[in-house]
Parts: structure tokens; sequence; C-alpha cells
């Protein structure tokens, strides 16, 4: 399980239309980031699309816009993706 990488499209043509799958480890840290931005920055109105972050220190930042430019090592996890898993 790897997340997807710059460049790399979503396959959705398979039989089941799921996401392309992204290792959990990298889930929940994006989870970690987003919600203690969402505590620090209660003021911000607006609703993010998810987090770019680095597969490597697990570093990242919550992103605001639909198509987010990544770094080579950096995906982008999905806020419904983020919200499906911490539950």
């Amino acid at each position: 399980m790897y997340a997807l990488r710059q460049g790399q499209q979503a396959n959705f043509s398979n039989s089941q239309n799921q996401p392309p799958l992204i290792d959990p480890s990298v889930i929940r840290a994006a989870g970690q980031i987003y919600y203690t931005y969402c505590e620090v920055h209660p003021e911000i109105v607006g609703q993010a699309s998810g987090v770019a972050i680095n597969r490597v220190t697990l570093r990242g930042k919550v992103i605001f816009t639909g198509q987010p430019v990544l770094l080579p090592q950096e995906c982008f996890v999905p806020l419904n993706q983020i919200e499906s898993c911490m539950y």
C-alpha cells in the first residue's frame, strides 16, 4: 500500500470504483495534522480539501485547493478519506 505520487492518476476504472490505497500510517498522520490545524485556527472558515504530506517524514500542510502541487516525496490525502478513517 503506497500513496499516490505526483503525476499519477487515480484509477477509478476498477469494478468497485474505489480510490487508490494510501498507507494507513500516512492517513493517521494526515488526520493529526488536520485536526491540530482545526484546533489552533478555529477562526478559519472554508472547506479544506485535504492534506499534502511527505511520505517519509510525515510532515504536511492543510490544503484548500482542489489540485495541489506536490513535491516528489509528497502525496495528497483527501479530507473525506481522513474523516472516514478517524471513526
